[in-house]
């Protein structure tokens, strides 16, 4: 793969731009079965990769938030690729709208297949933080042998109590019909990271979705909590799971399911114990996945 040019299709004669007004032709991307243009990072490592990994971002922010992450998992010879998902970042579509949510996973796939194309034979992981941790669960289920394992980080699995309350959900469902574009509570910086620096950043940067979540982006996440509980079953690849105690945004139960319900022989749960609500462990120093522990668990399994 070209990781400079991935377009994959013909492009048009008048060339798109990112939100950034960047044109598309200038920056590593994909394009989806909408049309729609994806960007694309890609992390190579230096020596021959061991294996690939797909990161699938959370909602309202994109994949160059991973990248310390990612170059953590460069030093495994780990090649890791990811996307802004349509509506996000540097992608295009309209902020945090999808017509459904399964074309963040039809997408996934997509990326999947191209690199694994480009680099035959090597086994695959699949790592998600958050919303991106259900496109994590969702995606693997649907090629439940096609993974090598899955690293999830504060997975959206359940909804969280103080939100998906009987009439909010009723409430919800309602206004879908009839003001979909209607925008909720935005996401609380606070409830991000308990690392200053990271909060400063995220709130300073114009690639992550500030504004408020649309009624319609909602009913997609429920409905993706909906098919996780049928998804879950099926699920037999290596699990690690990280979550915060404390986390409000992504409620640690889901893990708890998770762990109860997957038929996975090989699964751990690492529960942070936080006294703030932190959801971005990746982005807290002392809980960030170690380089020790991902180099053990690959060792394993590759």
């Amino acid at each position: 793969m070209k990781t400079g040019h991935s377009s994959r299709m013909p492009e048009e004669s008048s060339p798109k731009r990112s939100p950034l007004n960047i044109p598309y032709k200038d920056l590593p991307h994909i394009i989806n079965a909408d049309g729609q243009y994806l960007f694309c990072r890609y992390w190579k490592p230096a020596g021959t990769p061991r294996a690939l990994v797909f990161i699938a971002h959370g909602a309202g922010e994109h994949c160059g938030r991973y990248d310390d992450l990612a170059q953590r998992l460069t030093g495994l010879n780990l090649f890791v690729f990811a996307h802004d998902h349509v509506g996000h970042g540097q992608s295009e579509g309209d902020r945090m709208v999808v017509s459904d949510f399964h074309v963040f996973i039809r997408d996934s796939l997509q990326h999947i297949d191209l690199m694994k194309k480009d680099h035959p034979g090597l086994p695959i992981l699949i790592l998600g933080h958050s919303m991106g941790g259900a496109i994590s669960i969702l995606t693997a289920s649907e090629r439940p042998s096609e993974f090598s394992g899955m690293l999830l980080i504060s997975p959206l699995v359940v909804a969280s109590p103080e939100v998906a309350t009987p009439i909010k959900v009723f409430a919800a469902k309602v206004l879908n019909f009839v003001l979909p574009n209607l925008s909720l509570g935005s996401i609380d910086p606070n409830a991000i990271s308990r690392n200053k620096k990271e909060m400063e950043s995220y709130t300073a940067d114009p690639l992550v979705y500030h504004g408020g979540m649309k009624v319609s982006f909602v009913i997609q996440l429920m409905n993706a909590i909906a098919r996780i509980e049928r998804a879950l079953p099926k699920l037999t690849l290596p699990i690690l799971v990280l979550h915060g105690s404390s986390d409000k945004l992504c409620d640690i139960r889901g893990s708890y399911l998770l762990m109860d319900t997957v038929q996975s022989q090989d699964k751990t749960l690492k529960k942070r114990i936080l006294k703030k609500n932190n959801t971005c462990l990746q982005h807290n120093p002392e809980q960030a996945p170690s380089t020790q522990n991902l180099r053990a668990r690959g060792g394993t399994h590759l």
